[in-house]
């Protein structure tokens, strides 16, 4: 099978491009097509072997829960015409990420774990655990970062620089949240907890919307409901979806994306168990059964299906 490294397609009416860690994204003058690649980050650092099926993983977990919360807030999508594509509204970005935790897990248990007990400006209480249910779920809102790393940042911090007004930063804290509750009901018809995720949104015409992914495995973590209460009470690893065990790989082979690390060898049979991963997680989130996409020559395919889809439209 033929994973995509990456995209450089020239498409009718495109007026720009943009390489992210994941998805190459195409400019035209009132959308974006935005193609999920095959490549896998970590740490803000794109690992060098692609995950065969990941991009079709990730952009079809994201139209599926973009169309099951449209009716909490508007979002970008407008069609899914490859299963690496998703083609939606051209929204101006705002400068951060909305990060919502309703548990101490990875990044957060990582910072706690090292004595902090305030984070994002939000207080956490003494006497946690890894993966401990936290009081109330919370906001740790991030910079949005195009090369290097995503930075934490209180609210105070954001509504201080500017960086984005106070009723709208209103409007996109209760957005976060209500998208977390319906996320977390969602889960838990699956037999899941949502334990967090990170939620961006966008601007046009003066209106708030939803856009780039949501509930992914990039995006989001997942622990199985059915084991949580005894792993916790016996100190047990948390049975978990989403992309946290390759950082942990990563951590146990000694990077953490700091200067002068190396990435560790991906073997091959590494890089295939992080496609039943992913695989495994769309189909569980999802309930539906993953059908891989022809991936003899999928940048063919991913081509002419977006050609169609752009010139018809």
């Amino acid at each position: 099978m033929n994973a995509i490294q990456e995209t450089n397609f020239q498409f009718p009416g495109q007026t720009a491009f943009y390489r992210g860690k994941v998805r190459d994204v195409y400019s035209f003058p009132d959308k974006l097509v935005m193609i999920a690649s095959d490549r896998i980050s970590a740490f803000d650092v794109v690992l060098p072997r692609p995950i065969p099926f990941k991009g079709q993983v990730l952009n079809q977990t994201a139209s599926y829960f973009l169309r099951a919360t449209a009716d909490i807030v508007p979002n970008w999508l407008l069609d899914v015409p490859d299963p690496n594509v998703s083609i939606g509204l051209k929204c101006e970005p705002y400068a951060v990420e909305m990060v919502v935790r309703g548990y101490l897990a990875g990044h957060a248990w990582r910072e706690y774990r090292e004595g902090k007990r305030m984070l994002c400006g939000v207080a956490l209480p003494e006497g946690l655990r890894e993966n401990d249910k936290l009081p109330t779920p919370i906001i740790t809102p991030s910079t949005k970062a195009h090369e290097g790393h995503d930075e934490d940042i209180s609210r105070e911090e954001i509504l201080s620089r500017g960086i984005v007004s106070a009723p709208e930063y209103v409007q996109l804290e209760a957005y976060a949240l209500a998208l977390f509750a319906r996320g977390t009901a969602m889960a838990a018809e699956r037999g899941l907890i949502l334990v967090d995720t990170k939620y961006e949104f966008g601007n046009l015409d003066g209106k708030v919307y939803l856009i780039d992914e949501v509930h992914t495995p990039d995006s989001s973590r997942y622990f199985y409901a059915d084991t949580y209460a005894e792993k916790q009470q016996t100190g047990q690893t948390q049975k978990q979806l989403s992309k946290e065990f390759v950082r942990e790989w990563l951590i146990a082979n000694g990077f953490q994306g700091k200067t002068g690390q190396q990435i560790p060898t991906m073997s091959d049979e590494w890089v295939n168990q992080i496609t039943t991963r992913y695989i495994e997680l769309f189909e569980t989130v999802t309930g539906q059964s993953f059908q891989p996409a022809d991936a003899i020559d999928p940048l063919t395919r991913i081509e002419a299906n977006v050609v169609q889809t752009i010139t018809v439209n």
